[in-house]
């Protein structure tokens, strides 16, 4: 029985050690700057009238846009209905937006050296690379990133993984 224990204990320990083991190393580094840009949204015109008891003598009436200038608007005139009964008369305008000469924003290094003059207008200034930077060192993966201007992003990883089964 001694030597049947012995020879399996002898059995086991030259028998060869099964294992699997993986590595991986992954990294990666990512710099980005903001991008400038301009959204303009022309405000229409518009023309409201209302009324009872009354008769338009003069429809009020809105020009016509051209490049450059207002779009004018000649306000009605009107007369009541049937003299010494209520009446009510309404009359708006809001003025819209000019047709410009030109229908583009050009961005100039980063910069929007004019601003469209829209009623709604949303412009967003671009980012300023400055001293962004970021590396990897080949020789055991450590990560440097250096911040830059106003506008940038900077985002590093190193994933180092060690797997044995």
């Amino acid at each position: 029985m001694k030597r049947f224990a012995l020879l399996t204990g002898l059995a086991l320990l030259a028998a060869p050690a099964q294992a699997d083991i993986t590595s991986r190393i992954q990294s990666s580094v990512s710099l980005s700057v903001d991008g400038a840009g301009s959204v303009a949204i022309r405000q229409p015109s518009s023309m409201a009238v209302s009324g009872s008891n009354v008769s338009l003598d003069n429809v009020p009436t809105l020009g016509a846009h051209t490049s450059g200038t207002a779009l004018g608007y000649t306000p009605g005139a009107f007369t009541v209905t049937t003299p010494g009964d209520s009446f009510t008369y309404s009359e708006s305008f809001i003025e819209g937006d000019n047709v410009p000469s030109v229908l583009s924003t050009t961005v100039t290094s980063g910069v929007v050296p004019e601003l469209p003059t829209f009623g709604n207008t949303t412009t967003t200034h671009g980012g300023v690379a400055d001293t962004l930077a970021g590396s990897i060192s080949t020789d055991g993966g450590s990560l440097s990133i250096t911040a830059g201007g106003p506008g940038t992003t900077a985002i590093g990883q190193v994933i180092q993984e060690l797997t044995i089964k």
